[in-house]
């Protein structure tokens, strides 16, 4: 268990650096990811207003049907469309992608693609 103490500790290490350097602006919001063993948590952060402008999670009501297990590669796809399709409604076309302090490769780049192929910039 401290193993995983210690792990958590050096991501929010990370996550504080980046954070001193991603900033999202009304032009240009913060995409911002969690993650745990069973779920993915994604929404689009406006910093200046302190307003979140979309979100989507495995934990959605419209994903919890079509996702048997919330915590894999096909899961992160879903939410990343979902949100892409969510920003995009909102007129959200570029954003700052926030990384949390996760390495970029598996679940968070799978989430990243699918953002990216329903038409988000970034």
């Amino acid at each position: 268990m401290e193993g995983n103490i210690a792990r958590n500790r050096r991501r929010i290490r990370r996550k504080r650096g980046l954070k001193k350097t991603i900033r999202g602006t009304p032009d240009r919001p913060r995409l911002t990811v969690f993650r745990t063993a069973k779920h993915i948590y994604a929404q689009i952060i406006d910093d200046r207003g302190g307003i979140t402008l979309c979100e989507a999670s495995t934990r959605n009501k419209e994903l919890r049907d079509e996702i048997v297990n919330g915590g894999n590669i096909v899961a992160a796809k879903a939410v990343g469309k979902t949100l892409a399709e969510r920003a995009l409604a909102k007129d959200v076309r570029n954003v700052c992608f926030d990384r949390s302090g996760y390495r970029f490769h598996g679940r968070l780049k799978a989430l990243a693609d699918a953002a990216r192929e329903a038409g988000l910039g970034f």
